[in-house]
Parts: structure tokens; sequence; C-alpha cells
């Protein structure tokens, strides 16, 4: 039982650092496409 406790607190944890690892990567590359559609609009004008 204590095993089964102890594997649930770790998979929680390592699902929580993953939330915030996709999210992170999320932001960077929403700023890359942020910045190619900046240059793109420089490039038009």
């Amino acid at each position: 039982m204590r095993k089964i406790v102890i594997l649930a607190v770790v998979a929680a944890a390592l699902a929580t650092s993953a939330c915030n690892t996709i999210a992170g990567a999320g932001k960077d590359v929403s700023a890359a496409g942020k910045a190619v559609t900046g240059a793109a609009n420089d490039v038009k004008k």
C-alpha cells in the first residue's frame, strides 16, 4: 500500500512538471510566431 501511495505522489509531481514544461514551450512557440508575423508585416510595408 505504501509503495502505491509513493508512486502516486511521484506520478503527480511528474505530471505537474510536464504541464509547466509544455506551457513554457507553448509560450516560446507563440513568441516565435509573433516575431515571424511582425517580420512579414515589415516586409509587406
